[in-house]
């Protein structure tokens, strides 16, 4: 029986990873660069770069542009847990930054809040980090009557408590999951190949009135990220027989 010969590119990769599981390169520590790596191995630079995106998919390797690539220090796995009070994960030892901006409702979002065109909307974009490393990225959309009109540099539980005085009794929140490839803007925020898998959750939270109060677009990376949803039957009242 003939085995295929494998391409450059895994080959590459296989000496690469074996090196990172040796230790002769450790988390943290910048890998030689592209053209120098392409001449090591011989190799065009899209090849070389082929090879260094199978490590970037399987978690091993993140490239911050404009610095070169990295191997990745082991990050932590976390667990979104659906219908909580949070519309983002934050979970010890992960550092969440949350940067305010005043936008309009375009595209999906129109339909999301259910509000017109060019709606006055703000939106908090949270960034979780586990040390230098992003962990996950959330999009916050709330109407601009509900947001707090002097957010400043606010810490997540800080945020977290002012929208919710903000924010009228919730009737229904309903959460959309599926898993696509990133886009390229997520990739590079992230910090993870455009070949990683990752867990896309909408969250749209509707108060008692019908309206909607909020929209998160969560993101986050499949290798270190799972979700977990759970349901209360109603159970039927007994009645007993004499």
């Amino acid at each position: 029986m003939i085995r295929p010969v494998p391409s450059r590119r895994h080959t590459i990769a296989d000496d690469l990873r074996r090196q990172i599981a040796t230790g002769h390169f450790k988390a943290g520590e910048r890998l030689p660069s592209e053209a120098q790596l392409a001449t090591r191995y011989e190799v065009s630079t899209p090849t070389l770069r082929s090879a260094l995106a199978l490590l970037q998919g399987e978690g091993l390797v993140e490239k911050i542009h404009g610095s070169g690539n990295f191997v990745r220090h082991l990050l932590r796995k976390i667990t979104y847990v659906g219908g909580g009070a949070a519309p983002y994960p934050h979970t010890e030892p992960l550092r969440l930054t949350v940067r305010t901006t005043n936008v309009q409702a375009h595209g999906h979002l129109t339909a999301l809040l259910r509000v017109p065109f060019g709606s006055p909307l703000t939106e908090f974009h949270c960034l979780s980090h586990q040390g230098k490393s992003p962990h996950g990225l959330a999009r916050i959309y709330v109407p601009r009557d509900l947001a707090p009109a002097d957010m400043g540099e606010e810490s997540p539980e800080a945020l977290t408590t002012r929208l919710a005085e903000l924010c009228p009794p919730l009737a229904e929140v309903q959460e959309r999951l599926s898993a696509r490839l990133p886009t390229p803007e997520e990739a590079t925020t992230l910090r993870i190949g455009t070949s990683l898998a990752v867990l896309s959750i909408t969250r749209v939270a509707t108060d008692t009135t019908g309206r909607a109060v909020e929209a998160a677009l969560l993101v986050l990376p499949g290798d270190r990220s799972d979700a977990l949803f759970t349901a209360h039957p109603p159970t039927k009242a007994r009645t007993s027989k004499k």
